[in-house]
């Protein structure tokens, strides 16, 4: 009876986290770095897997995949067929593992280079038609862990405790209910057991008694009549008794049949609580979907402005280096001419110092020589 609804059947809301992982979300910054790790080493599986069929048309995935990218995809094809020919011919072992660490070296970067514009991953992801392989397996596989882990990492102890309790609760009642139907089908056989080893008695007593008519029958025919009739209503009140027993017996299992369905009745409408809390959840994530493509489309617009901005920033800055580089010169023609004019300048105070100098002793010496003059 406590399964019809949650509120009812006192389910514990870790055990309805567990039973729809959907609603499961991380909440804590350590779980968002795991989950991050995992999401971007699926994204790592999925590209490596990728990446041979884009060997095969890599021309015409250059211009998608851009300058960069293209090189370096061309640079691990070239270490993947060496290390191919570096195989084939035995003793190349250094050189073996030297290419081969060139090549996890290539591959990490390759993986970098998409991790940084998952718009490309994504329309490679899309565009791109690759046969089922073991590598989808694996990546399957490592999906689930993902899943896993994530509802491990938010199944508190505490949740995974009461989800265990839960189902030991419902595994003792159905083990009851199962013991108790058994028990009762056991109790059945053994009663229809019995009656049919009565019976089967009782008619070979009347048998036997038949034999012994036949034998006293000229002798004892008041007496086999009377015995024959104690038998028949022996036979009919055992039959009667059997019958009653039997009934009783079904009436039993009637009403444990009606009590399965009552169980039966009572999971199903928990079983629909649970589907439409799963399809509210479903409801939510859709619409943030919807959401997240939204503004994903709008940020792309935006994106595109500040694109076309930029470029023609750009532009415009090409023009006002090219500019700078003009004015530069020019400023470096004026300073040479200034500093040729400064020292111009300072030749010319030193010679008129010079002159100054020379002008004053002159003058000095002729004071003296007039001042002596006048003495004499």
């Amino acid at each position: 009876k406590g399964l019809a609804t949650p509120g009812k059947a006192g389910i514990p809301l870790g055990v309805m986290k567990v039973l729809d992982p959907r609603q499961l979300k991380p909440d804590i910054t350590e779980t968002e770095r795991i989950l991050t790790v995992l999401d971007e080493t699926i994204i790592k599986l999925e590209l490596a897997r990728l990446i041979p069929r884009i060997f095969f048309s890599l021309e015409r995935y250059a211009r998608m995949l851009g300058p960069e990218i293209t090189s370096s995809l061309w640079e691990l094809q070239k270490l993947s067929m060496e290390i191919q020919d570096l195989l084939a011919s035995p003793g190349n072992e250094e050189s073996v593992r030297a290419v081969e660490q060139h090549l996890k070296c290539s591959l990490r970067n390759i993986l970098r280079l998409f991790l940084a514009n998952p718009l490309l991953y994504h329309g490679l992801k899309y565009k791109i038609r690759v046969r089922e392989s073991p590598a989808d397996v694996f990546i399957k596989a490592f999906m689930e862990f993902r899943d896993f882990t994530l509802e491990k990492l938010l199944t508190s102890p505490d949740e995974e405790k009461e989800k265990f309790q839960f189902m030991e609760d419902i595994s003792l009642r159905v083990e009851k209910n199962t013991g108790t139907i058994s028990a009762l089908q056991e109790e059945l056989a053994t009663v229809i057991q019995t009656r049919d080893e009565e019976v089967n008695k009782k008619d070979k007593m009347i048998e036997n008694l038949k034999t012994s008519i036949e034998d006293l029958a000229k002798d004892c025919k008041a007496d086999i009549q009377h015995i024959i009739k104690e038998g028949e209503n022996q036979q009919k009140e055992d039959e009667k008794a059997s019958k009653e027993r039997c009934a009783r017996l079904k009436r039993d299992v009637q009403l444990l049949g009606a009590r399965f369905n009552e169980l039966v009745l009572e999971h199903r409408a928990s079983e629909l609580v649970l589907r439409k809390e799963k399809c509210k959840a479903e409801r939510e994530i859709q619409e943030w979907v919807q959401k997240y493509d939204t503004d994903m489309t709008e940020k792309q617009a935006t994106y595109d402005e500040l694109q076309a901005a930029y470029t023609e920033e750009k532009e415009q800055l090409s023009l006002l280096m090219e500019k700078h580089a003009l004015l530069l010169q020019e400023y470096t023609e004026i300073e040479e001419e200034f500093f040729l004019l400064k020292e111009k300048e300072e030749e010319a105070a030193r010679e008129e110092a010079r002159r100054n100098n020379v002008f004053f002793c002159i003058q000095a010496h002729w004071k003296g020589y007039w001042v002596r003059s006048i003495y004499k």
